[in-house]
């Protein structure tokens, strides 16, 4: 019997892993840390609102990309004390996979090794110097309403909204407000109107604003108080 958490990859000619379950892949074929950088760090207004005890919260941790390109932003502007990070993945990359993805940003790659050896031990707590990352494998609409979580960002990073309607329902982005801190923000790739629609009924003042690369436009948001 097929594993339902498997993943499904194929590997283009040029190296980039695609979801033969959802027909997309990971990363943007122009350079995937760029567009993490522009689309989730800078759609955050990060660096600037780093903070001890920060927590970012992501739909999609996919090769844990995002995830350590965060790290590397904290490292590189001399933050102090630590950064939270959730993560929801249900389709698991093996720590092989996500190595040979990760091997296309040198960046990440050179200082992956902690995370990938904490996850070829069956790790899914993951505790790096000054970063302590949780990452949830399953379905993200049956785990997120149990957790007890506010987080101060939100990266929204699933398979394209027209491939994974799962991940973008009404149901997933009202909670991702539910579960969004005081002033909090979330950043995402996609400026499909129906997103947008919904992030904004679910509580969020949301902003189309320039994409990256071939993407000419992304969307960002701030909960409404």
């Amino acid at each position: 019997m097929q594993d339902t958490q498997d993943p499904q990859l194929s590997w283009r000619d040029d190296g980039v892993p695609v979801s033969d379950r959802f027909d997309d892949p990971y990363f943007s074929v122009v350079n995937g840390l760029e567009e993490t950088r522009h689309v989730f760090l800078a759609g955050n207004d990060l660096p600037a609102r780093f903070r001890d005890g920060f927590h970012i919260a992501e739909l999609g941790f996919g090769t844990g990309l995002n995830m350590l390109a965060t790290w590397l932003m904290w490292q590189e502007t001399g933050q102090e004390g630590t950064l939270h990070f959730t993560s929801f993945e249900a389709f698991p990359m093996q720590t092989t996979e996500m190595e040979q993805a990760l091997a296309h940003f040198p960046e990440a790659h050179a200082i992956a090794a902690p995370f990938l050896e904490q996850w070829a031990a069956g790790k899914r707590v993951i505790e790096m110097p000054g970063l302590v990352a949780n990452i949830h494998i399953g379905d993200a609409r049956e785990i997120l309403p149990g957790l007890n979580l506010l987080a101060d960002a939100w990266f929204l990073d699933g398979f394209a909204p027209a491939k994974n309607p799962e991940l973008w329902s009404e149901e997933i982005l009202h909670g991702v407000a539910n579960h969004t801190a005081e002033g909090g923000t979330f950043a995402t790739y996609t400026a499909a109107g129906f997103v947008r629609r919904t992030l904004d009924a679910a509580g969020f003042d949301v902003t189309r604003v320039p994409g990256f690369g071939r993407k000419r436009h992304m969307s960002t948001g701030v909960l409404r108080t």
